[in-house]
C-alpha cells in the first residue's frame, strides 16, 4: 500500500520503511522536511549488517538522524537490533549509546536453541583455492550437520 505525504504526515501510526527508501526521503534537504522531523523513534533491525551492502546507507541514515537532532534539538531515540552482533560495544558507540544506562546485550543464555561457533583455518595463498577450500569445507560441515538431524 503506498501513501500519498499528506496522508503520511496526518498520521499518527508508525511507518515502516526500508533503509534505502527512508534515505531517499531523507536525503533531500527541502519538501520532506517536515516528514522527517515526525520521526521520534528510529529502530534499524539487522544492524550488525553494517559491514553488508547497507552499510553505507545505515551509517548515513544515523548521520542524518544525529544532525537533524543536533539541529532541531528534538529528540529522535535510535534503536538497533540484531540477532547476532559479537561486536555489540562498537555498534553502541557508532550509535551514541551509553553502555551504563542504553545499552542492552542478551547473551546466549537468553536463547531457545544455543548456538555454537567453530573457527576453520584455510592455509591456501592462491584466492581461488582458497574461496573453494571455504566452499568444500562449509558443504561438508552442512552435510554432516543435515545428515545427523540438525538444521543448519
Amino acid at each position: 500500500m503506498s501513501l500519498t505525504k499528506q496522508e503520511i504526515l496526518n498520521t499518527q501510526q508508525m511507518l515502516v520503511t526500508t533503509p534505502e527508501k527512508w534515505d531517499v526521503v531523507t536525503r533531500k534537504s527541502t519538501g520532506d522536511v517536515a516528514l522527517a522531523q515526525l520521526v521520534k523513534l528510529l529502530i534499524i533491525d539487522e544492524v550488525h549488517l553494517l559491514h553488508d551492502d547497507r552499510g553505507p546507507v545505515i551509517e548515513t541514515l544515523v548521520a542524518r538522524t544525529k544532525r537533524q537532532v543536533e539541529s532541531t534539538q528534538s529528540m529522535i531515540r535510535i534503536v538497533g537490533l540484531s540477532a547476532t552482533l559479537p561486536n555489540y560495544p562498537d555498534v553502541a558507540t557508532f550509535l551514541n549509546v551509553n553502555p551504563y544506562t542504553g545499552l542492552f546485550f542478551f547473551d546466549g543464555r537468553f536463547r531457545p536453541v544455543p548456538l555454537s561457533q567453530t573457527f576453520i583455518g584455510v592455509k591456501s595463498v592462491n584466492k581461488m583455492k582458497q574461496l573453494n577450500d571455504f566452499n568444500t569445507i562449509c558443504y561438508d560441515k552442512v552435510l554432516k550437520q543435515v545428515r545427523e538431524g540438525y538444521q543448519v
